[in-house]
């Protein structure tokens, strides 16, 4: 078997101390994360970001700084999760569009908010995400490169 982690995007997005996430439902259980998804094929990891943050709340995204890169694993049988998280802004909803249907709801929370809800959170990068954005954490985009080869 070959092993390979799973490459996923997440967007930390903050207006006046709250924070947009989104509550989905997963296996009957309720769960709390950032707009997130996983990198598609032929897609640049800044794509991925807006496309997925359009799809989870029907608004633009402007990708200005990256977070951080992390990699998680919740156990050894548990696949390994490559997260590159970005933070920026977003309009406001677009009402011709339509949120996933993984998507249950999108709200604004406080950082004590979130970190109340902890059982409900996707994995713990939610508040680690949060906590160095908060840390003043931010590195330029220019840090990411798409290169494709076009060779047949």
């Amino acid at each position: 078997m070959t092993w390979k982690p799973h490459v996923t995007v997440a967007a930390v997005i903050e207006h006046s101390g709250y924070f947009l996430c989104v509550e989905e439902t997963i296996e009957g259980r309720s769960r709390l994360n950032q707009p997130a998804g996983h990198l598609e094929p032929g897609e640049s990891l800044t794509d991925a970001i807006i496309r997925e943050v359009r799809e989870e709340t029907t608004r633009a995204f402007t990708p200005e700084a990256l977070v951080g890169v992390y990699l998680w694993r919740a156990g050894p049988r548990h696949p390994t999760f490559l997260r590159v998280t970005f933070t920026g802004y977003v309009d406001e909803s677009d009402p011709a569009l339509q949120t996933d249907t993984e998507i249950d709801a999108n709200v604004w929370l406080s950082p004590d908010n979130i970190r109340t809800r902890r059982r409900e959170w996707r994995s713990p990068l939610v508040m680690q995400c949060i906590d160095d954005y908060l840390a003043g954490q931010r590195y330029p985009l220019s840090l990411l490169r798409s290169l494709v080869d076009a060779t047949p």
